[in-house]
């Protein structure tokens, strides 16, 4: 089916909402459970896709595939250990946009053999729901500050390492901003090696599913 491109980007707005919501209440719900109730005060440990939209990013998200949410505020001092506690923080959000990719792709092979939704453009949203997930998790996994993957790397690495990560957070998001919006082929280039990766994943996953 041929879609015209601001066909398809509207089609891609519940698929953004979708993932932009599951990634920052998993940030938000992650860090409560280690005793930070920052993410509660500020309303964001919930799926309501509103709260939680960053205008530039999600922009950003329609037009080339990858971009960001607002970022859930946290306080690290509440954790019993601040350095895992962030790294496993940050973990959160990318894995809740696998995790969604992963349902998204059983509802659509559940469909693929009995057809319950026959509407072309409601499967259509669903498709780009699922790949916008996968995209979403990959970007945010660059071990670039702010991005998550910067973060993740605090389970692994000596507390030396943190001090760099806010040292050059603000540099990193502004060659982010500037890569995305000047040079987006690169980022594409980068990220489509994970992108199948995942893929591959939720393919064979999805061959062990007994339907």
């Amino acid at each position: 089916m041929n879609i015209p491109n601001i066909t398809l980007m509207l089609l891609r707005i519940p698929g953004l909402l979708f993932a932009m919501a599951i990634h920052e209440a998993s940030h938000g719900y992650v860090s409560y459970l280690q005793g930070d109730d920052t993410p509660k005060k500020q309303g964001r440990l919930t799926l309501n896709p509103i709260v939680h939209i960053d205008i530039i990013g999600m922009i950003s998200l329609m037009l080339l595939g990858f971009g960001w949410a607002k970022p859930v505020m946290t306080d690290p001092r509440n954790y019993k250990n601040p350095k895992l506690g962030m790294g496993l923080t940050a973990l959160a959000g990318p894995l809740a946009n696998i995790f969604g990719a992963l349902l998204l792709a059983i509802l659509l092979k559940v469909n693929y053999k009995y057809n319950f939704i026959q509407n072309q453009y409601l499967n259509l949203i669903i498709e780009q729901a699922l790949q916008l997930n996968i995209f979403f998790a990959i970007f945010n996994m660059l071990p670039i500050p702010p991005l998550d993957g910067s973060k993740v790397l605090f389970i692994f690495l000596p507390a030396s390492y943190m001090n760099f990560v806010y040292r050059y957070e603000m540099i990193g998001q502004i060659l982010l901003i500037a890569c995305l919006f000047l040079a987006p082929y690169l980022l594409s280039y980068i990220l489509t090696p994970g992108y199948l990766i995942v893929s591959h994943i939720i393919n064979s996953i999805l061959g062990i599913l007994p339907f």
